[in-house]
C-alpha cells in the first residue's frame, strides 16, 4: 500500500493559507460524494464477447440498472434494463447474484416484486417476461442462478418467506424456461438452513453446491456437496466433498466445474487461508493446487462472488486466472496447475473484488488508493503470464481524477492492541488540501471508523468519503480490527466470544497509537460506523473513555433484541460472537446509557430489517433522557446502508457539522443548515 502522503511543502509555507484543521475548504463536496456513489453488483459476458455488468445508482434513488458496454470504440454503453424495472435481490437480506447471462438471455431478479424475469440482450426494446409465480407480494427471493442447457432450465437459491418472515426456508431449485405457463419451482436440494453457489457441469450431468446451518455463518464452517442428476432431471445420488470431517474446521466455497467436468473450489482447511483446491472424484479426496498465506476468496455476505476463472491461453493451457489478499493488499496472477506455478500480474489495481473472463482477455473489478472502484479490461500475451494492455472500461466515479491533487494516500498501519504481542491494522489517511495548512503546534481532529460486518474488511481504496474529510482537515483512520477477514482464520476467530471487547480495545488502541504517533489531537478524538460498526462505536462511547463524540449508523444497540428481530441468516450469529445471556446483557450499549458522557448522532433507515429502527429510537430516547447532546436522523425508504443520494448526502453533512460544533473548535467551510441537537439546541 502507498505510503503516507503528508502536505506537500517545496513551495513556501506563506504560499498556503494558514487555517485551522478542519475548516479548509475542498471542492470534493457532498454533493459529489453522493453523486459519485454508484456501486458495482457484478459483471458477465454473453455468447457473443460483450461485457454487461450491473451497477446501483444514488441518482436514481438506488435503481439498479444491468449496462452493455461499448462493443466498438467511441460507442457509449447501453441500458439493457427498463426504467420500471431494478435488478436486485434481497435473498439473504444483502442480496447479489442478482442477474445470470447466457447466449443472448439474461434472468434476473426485480427488486419490487422480487420475481425472475428472462430477456434478451440483444434488443434495448425487449420487455422482460416473468418465469416465476407472482406471490402477490415480495416474499419469495432467488439468487446465485446458473443455465442447466440438457434440461432447459434455470437452477437457483430460492428463499422463501411465505410461512415465515423471520425463518424462511431456503432451497435450490429448478424453473423450466420452455414452459407456456409459470409453475412452481422444482425444489432440488432441501433441507438445511443455507444454501449457495449452485453450479452444474457441461454435459448438466452433475451440480456442486455449499451448504451450511446454524450456527455457523458460512465463513465459520460449510460444506461442498455434489450431486448427480437423474434422466428426469432430480438428484439421486449425492456426495459430500469436504466440510464433514469433524476433525477439520473448514468453509469450503466457489465451486466451479472447467471446460472438462473437473470441480475446483476454495477453502481454508490446513493454514487457515482460502487457498485453491481441486476435487479427484475417483476417490473422493481433494487436492491442493497452490499453498500461501493469503486469502484467495472472502466472507459469502453476498451471493454470486467470483474470486477466480479457468481460462485458457492462446496456446491451448490451462490455466487459472485468481486474485489473492495478503497483507492489507489485493494480487491478480495466473496460476499454471500443472506446474503449480504463480505469476503475478502487474496491474494499477492494489484492490480486487471479481474476476470475469473475457474472450482472450480478463476482465477485472477494482479499486487503488486513486482509482475508484472500476471494472477494467486485461489484455494478456499468447502465454497468459503477462499483461499487455490495461484499460478501466468503467468506473463509479470517472470525474474523481479531477480532484487528485487533494487525495490523502492511506498508509497501512500495524499497530499494537491491548494483548502482550498481539497487532492489529488499519489505513491511516493524514489531512491534506493543496491550498491551505495548520499551524505547527496544531495537531488535527481524528475521525476513527468501525467497519461493518463485523466479519468484514475495510480496503485502502479510493473512498470519496473519507476524502470529504481529509481535504478538510481531518485525518482518518479506517480499522481491521482483531476479527476482520482478510489476515487468514486466526486473526478472524479472535472475535470469536468477544465481539464488542476485542473490537472495541482495538478501535480504543488505534486511537491511542495514532495521539502518541504525534498524528492526531488526543482531545479531538471521534468515531464512526455503520451496521456492526455502529455497534462497536456505541460499544467504544459507552465503555470507554478515548472518544470525545460519535456517530451511528443504523448500528446496534441492545445485542438482545438484534438476536430476536433480526432476520435468517444472521439469526445466530451472535452465538459465536457474545457467549451467554450475561455476556448480551454486559455487552449492550442501551443498557448502560448511565456511563455515556459525550454527544451522539444517530442516522437510522425505516425500512432496516436487519437493524430495525426501534434500536436507534430506544438509545436516543434514553440519551435525551439522561441530558446528552444527541440528535437522532430518520429516512423514509431507505433499508439496511444507504442508497439515496440525497440521503448519503445528507448523512455525511451532518457528521462533519455534528462534530465540528460538539468537539472541533472550528466552524466548516461549507455552508450546512445543522440539524437540532437536543440538550445542545
Amino acid at each position: 500500500m502507498a505510503s503516507s502522503v503528508q502536505p506537500v511543502e517545496s513551495a513556501a509555507r506563506q504560499d498556503k493559507v494558514t487555517a485551522p484543521y478542519g475548516s479548509w475548504k475542498s471542492p470534493i463536496t457532498a454533493d459529489i460524494v453522493s453523486g459519485a456513489s454508484k456501486r458495482l453488483d457484478g459483471t458477465a459476458i454473453d455468447g457473443r464477447g460483450r461485457l454487461f455488468w450491473l451497477e446501483s445508482r444514488p441518482t436514481e434513488a438506488g435503481r439498479s440498472v444491468l449496462v452493455k458496454g461499448e462493443e466498438k470504440a467511441g460507442e457509449e454503453a447501453i441500458d439493457v434494463t427498463p426504467k420500471e424495472f431494478s435488478v436486485r435481490t434481497t435473498a439473504q437480506e444483502y442480496g447479489g447474484g442478482a442477474f445470470t447471462i447466457s447466449g443472448d438471455t439474461v434472468i434476473f431478479a426485480n427488486y419490487k416484486d422480487q420475481r425472475l424475469y428472462k430477456q434478451s440482450v440483444d434488443s434495448i426494446d425487449s420487455t422482460p417476461v416473468p418465469i416465476t409465480p407472482d406471490c402477490g407480494s415480495p416474499v419469495v427471493s432467488y439468487a446465485d442462478g446458473v443455465f442447466d442447457s440438457r434440461f432447459n432450465r434455470f437452477v437457483t437459491v430460492m428463499e422463501d418467506r411465505r410461512v415465515s418472515s423471520i425463518n424462511a426456508i431456503t432451497t435450490i431449485v429448478a424453473i423450466g424456461l420452455n414452459d407456456a405457463s409459470i409453475e412452481e419451482p422444482k425444489v432440488l436440494v432441501s433441507g438445511n438452513d443455507f444454501y449457495a453457489f449452485p453450479r452444474v457441469d457441461p454435459k448438466g450431468e452433475r451440480i456442486a453446491w455449499i451448504e451450511w446451518c446454524h450456527p455457523n455463518m458460512p465463513w465459520d464452517k460449510s460444506e461442498l456437496w455434489v450431486g448427480y442428476f437423474s434422466e428426469n432431471g432430480d438428484i439421486y445420488k449425492r456426495t459430500c466433498v469436504t466440510g464433514n470431517d469433524n476433525t477439520i474446521v473448514e468453509s469450503p466455497t466457489e465451486p466451479k466445474w472447467s471446460s472438462t467436468g473437473e470441480l475446483f473450489f476454495i477453502t481454508d482447511r490446513k493454514n487457515g487461508f482460502w487457498n485453491l483446491y481441486k476435487w479427484i472424484e475417483s476417490v473422493n479426496d481433494v487436492q491442493a493446487l497452490y499453498s500461501l498465506d493469503a486469502e484467495f476468496s472472502r466472507p459469502l455476505w453476498v451471493f454470486g462472488i467470483n474470486s477466480y476463472e479457468l481460462v485458457q491461453n492462446k496456446e491451448g493451457k490451462n490455466l487459472i486466472a485468481c486474485s489473492y489478499r495478503q497483507k492489507g493488499r489485493s494480487y491478480l496472477g495466473i496460476l499454471d496447475c500443472a506446474q503449480s506455478s504463480l505469476s503475478l500480474l502487474d496491474i494499477p489495481f492494489t484492490d480486487i473484488d471479481n474476476i470475469t473472463s473475457g474472450h482472450h482477455c480478463l476482465y477485472v473489478e477494482g479499486a487503488s488508493a486513486v482509482h475508484p472502484s472500476s471494472v477494467a479490461k486485461v489484455n494478456l500475451d499468447d502465454q497468459g503470464s503477462k499483461v499487455v494492455d490495461f484499460k478501466v472500461v468503467w468506473s463509479s466515479s470517472p470525474d474523481s481524477l479531477k480532484y487528485t491533487s487533494y487525495f490523502s494516500l492511506p498508509e497501512l498501519i500495524e499497530f499494537p492492541t491491548g494483548v502482550p504481542g498481539q497487532n492489529a491494522y488499519a489505513y491511516f489517511y493524514p489531512p491534506l488540501n493543496p491550498i491551505y495548512h495548520a499551524s505547527p503546534e496544531e495537531k488535527p481532529p481524528l475521525l476513527l471508523k468501525s467497519h461493518g460486518g463485523p466479519t468484514s474488511e475495510t480496503r485502502g481504496i479510493l473512498n470519496l468519503s473519507i476524502q470529504y474529510w481529509t481535504s478538510r482537515g481531518w485525518a482518518f483512520v479506517d480499522v481491521n480490527y482483531g476479527g476482520s477477514t482478510g489476515y487468514g482464520r486466526e486473526y478472524r476467530e479472535r472475535l470469536l466470544g468477544n465481539w464488542g471487547i476485542v473490537d472495541v480495545n482495538d478501535c480504543c488502541s488505534c486511537a491511542t497509537f495514532l495521539v502518541d504517533s504525534g498524528k492526531a489531537d488526543g482531545g479531538r478524538l471521534c468515531i464512526t460506523g455503520g451496521s456492526a460498526g455502529g455497534y462497536t462505536t456505541l460499544a467504544a462511547l459507552a465503555f470507554k473513555e478515548s472518544f470525545k463524540a460519535g456517530a451511528s449508523l443504523y448500528g446496534v444497540a441492545d445485542l438482545s433484541m438484534l438476536r430476536a428481530e433480526t432476520h435468517k441468516f444472521e439469526s445466530h450469529y451472535l452465538d459465536n460472537l457474545i457467549g451467554d445471556e450475561k455476556d448480551y446483557y454486559e455487552r449492550s450499549p442501551i443498557n448502560f446509557v448511565d456511563r455515556f458522557s459525550c454527544p451522539i448522532i444517530l442516522f437510522q433507515g425505516l425500512e432496516d430489517k436487519v437493524v430495525p429502527p426501534d434500536q436507534a429510537r430506544t438509545i436516543y430516547q434514553a440519551l435525551k433522557k439522561k441530558g446528552l447532546p444527541v440528535a437522532l436522523v430518520e429516512y423514509e425508504g431507505e433499508q439496511h446502508g444507504f442508497r439515496k443520494a440525497e440521503n448519503i448526502k445528507f448523512t455525511l453533512e451532518q457528521e462533519m457539522v455534528f462534530f465540528a460544533r460538539l468537539v472541533g473548535n472550528f466552524n466548516v467551510a461549507d455552508e450546512i443548515n445543522p440539524i437540532k441537537i437536543d440538550n445542545f439546541d
